[in-house]
């Protein structure tokens, strides 16, 4: 067997965790489908002048479904997919709790939307991950119907509160 023949070896057996058409195209879809979800509630967020934008919430989807997509492939058991389900929600706490500020002189804390943006990304990013494609879809629709519709809701119930 010549180097070329062993070299072509070793490279498609490490590539062979998407060995089937199939796989390849379920895995592919997923990947895609949630880092698309993770853009729309990345863009809506950018859109209004918040933090952690497209980028950022594409990465979060695209991570957690990852993170799922890999040990389900290996064919972890639900024991195994609940503790790195756990794993994930806690990880993602942490750069969550870096997008809220408090201000020293004043009683104001900003933030907390763009974290629990990340968050529903994650979960999002996670049902994907898991192949549950339509609740991730619905989850993302209701998160933006609860960033943009709600708040409008919230705005007009203020002005008309305070008077025009």
């Amino acid at each position: 067997m010549s180097a070329w023949d062993v070299f072509v070896a070793v490279l498609a057996d490490e590539f062979s965790d998407l060995s089937r058409l199939e796989q390849t195209l379920r895995t592919g879809l997923r990947l895609l489908l949630a880092a698309v979800l993770g853009g729309l509630l990345g863009f809506e967020r950018e859109h209004h002048g918040h933090a952690a934008g497209v980028r950022t919430h594409m990465l979060v989807t695209l991570g957690a479904a990852l993170f799922v997509l890999i040990p389900e492939q290996a064919g972890a058991g639900h024991d195994a997919m609940s503790r790195v389900i756990q794993g994930i929600v806690a990880g993602v706490g942490f750069l969550c709790a870096g997008t809220i500020l408090k201000s020293r002189d004043k009683a104001e804390v900003t933030g907390l939307t763009t974290s629990a943006g990340l968050w529903l990304a994650t979960a999002i990013g996670v049902a994907v991950g898991l192949g549950h494609q339509a609740t991730a879809v619905l989850g993302t629709l209701l998160g933006l119907f609860i960033l943009n519709v709600v708040s409008w809701l919230i705005d007009r119930l203020e002005k008309g509160r305070n008077g025009p």
